[in-house]
């Protein structure tokens, strides 16, 4: 398998953590959409990322989509790994942590976009303001979420729930620090520190590197 796109997008990061994670090996190809599009265009039309050259040559897109996918295959492993909860009551709290962190990550993504592609004369600010409260919004119900129920951060007890919330925390502080304070958010930031810190996420670091870990 072949994951196409760069690290420094929170989704294509989503997908190498998980991979690892499932125990799945693929190789990684930081293309990016903006400053090398015709490359990516050749691979997937759509120019989306993530998108995942399965092998037999089908391409996925969607960085939940492809995880569905990688998920798929784990459980056919002799010792698979399923990143999501069993039980009906687990696998809803997981899901409503999931929506949150990539409701935050999505918003974030759109007050950079905002930011880096449209002139600053035609800014709309109550467009970005309203974003900025859905924002916040997320990553206060991420933290009080958090609070009551503390997420696992090792390498063996880490689930999907963990994955999304360790990367869009960090790709918005990385990106949109003056944004969100860290300061008001004592477990995310407590539990982004752990997560950055297992040698899944420090094989694929936000940046636009390619992927460190095993072929």
């Amino acid at each position: 398998m072949q994951l196409i796109g760069m690290l420094d997008s929170p989704y294509v990061r989503r997908v190498a953590i998980s991979l690892q994670l499932l125990g799945l090996r693929f190789e990684h190809q930081s293309v990016s959409v903006f400053s090398t599009f015709e490359k990516f265009r050749a691979i997937n039309p759509v120019v989306k990322a993530p998108s995942l050259v399965c092998d037999d040559g089908t391409v996925l897109m969607d960085s939940t989509l492809i995880i569905d996918y990688a998920e798929a295959l784990a459980a056919q492993a002799p010792a698979g790994r399923s990143l999501m909860p069993s039980t009906l009551p687990e696998r809803q709290q997981a899901l409503r942590v999931i929506g949150l962190a990539l409701a935050a990550c999505e918003k974030s993504v759109q007050i950079i976009y905002e930011r880096m592609l449209r002139p600053a004369e035609k800014l709309h600010q109550p467009w970005v303001s309203r974003v900025t409260s859905q924002l916040l919004a997320a990553y206060g119900e991420l933290e009080t979420e958090l609070q009551r129920k503390p997420l696992a951060a090792s390498s063996d007890t880490m689930g999907q729930d963990g994955v999304t919330v360790g990367i869009s925390w960090h790709f918005t502080q990385a990106m949109l620090p003056e944004v969100v304070n860290a300061a008001d958010f004592p477990a995310l930031r407590e539990f982004s520190a752990r997560a950055e810190q297992l040698p899944e996420f420090a094989a694929a670091p936000h940046s636009d590197l390619t992927y460190q870990g095993k072929p």
